[in-house]
């Protein structure tokens, strides 16, 4: 970048489309951002990836998108949509989370294909479903869920109400999970690490601001914010 003397004053709105997985590490880094740059606003939106894509594709005015693989960031990059190559900025991995009594007694992912265990996961076109469904291939296993949410979060929440037995989430998802859910690691875990790229669109309105932002995120205070979350370094 420039030097700080002659960088332009940033204003303006950015606006974020971003994975639900990184909902408290960037409702953090929005702030961290703003007091850094105090003309400029922030607005992000959560959401599955595959969802927040296909608006971006249909000409929402987003700034930025942060998504949580590399499957569902192609859907911009390859419709044109992007302005230029995305960039990795963490990584994150799958973990079983069970209500904190863990009723139905559940240590590892094998148990998610006993019979009786209520289990949710996510949407197989969402990356935390695409992820699961990898690791449950790779292990064999059969999973039938009794729920099928289109983002991580919301699997979470059913895991929180004890409304199911287990849900496989991220490892930063149990971590933000509180007491009500603990996290169980799973060695076939690793066979699905998910990237996380971010991305500036194209039809960005603010894509000075937009670039700012998207620094920020790889710059060691959106760093640390992301590995205060959980997530594993790009």
């Amino acid at each position: 970048g420039s030097s700080t003397g002659s960088a332009p004053t940033l204003s303006g709105t950015v606006v974020v489309s971003a994975a639900a997985s990184l909902t408290g590490s960037f409702d953090q880094i929005k702030a961290d951002f703003i007091k850094a740059n105090p003309g400029v606003s922030v607005t992000v939106s959560y959401g599955g990836s595959d969802t927040l894509a296909a608006q971006i594709n249909q000409g929402a005015p987003v700034d930025v998108f942060a998504a949580a693989s590399d499957k569902t960031m192609a859907l911009v990059v390859d419709a044109g949509n992007a302005a230029g190559a995305p960039t990795r900025f963490a990584t994150n991995t799958l973990e079983i989370a069970v209500p904190a009594a863990n009723p139905a007694g559940v240590t590892g992912l094998a148990d998610l294909a006993r019979a009786g265990v209520k289990v949710a996961l996510c949407a197989p076109t969402v990356p935390c479903g695409a992820a699961s469904t990898k690791v449950l291939d790779a292990a064999k296993l059969s999973v039938t869920p009794v729920t099928q949410e289109q983002d991580v979060k919301s699997v979470l929440t059913k895991v929180q109400l004890g409304e199911v037995d287990a849900g496989l989430v991220y490892r930063t998802d149990v971590q933000a999970g509180g007491a009500k859910i603990k996290g169980i690691a799973f060695p076939e875990a690793s066979g699905a690490v998910n990237n996380y790229p971010i991305v500036i669109t194209k039809q960005a309105p603010n894509a000075a601001a937009a670039q700012a932002f998207v620094d920020y995120v790889l710059s060691p205070a959106g760093q640390k914010v992301l590995a205060a979350a959980g997530f594993a370094a790009p």
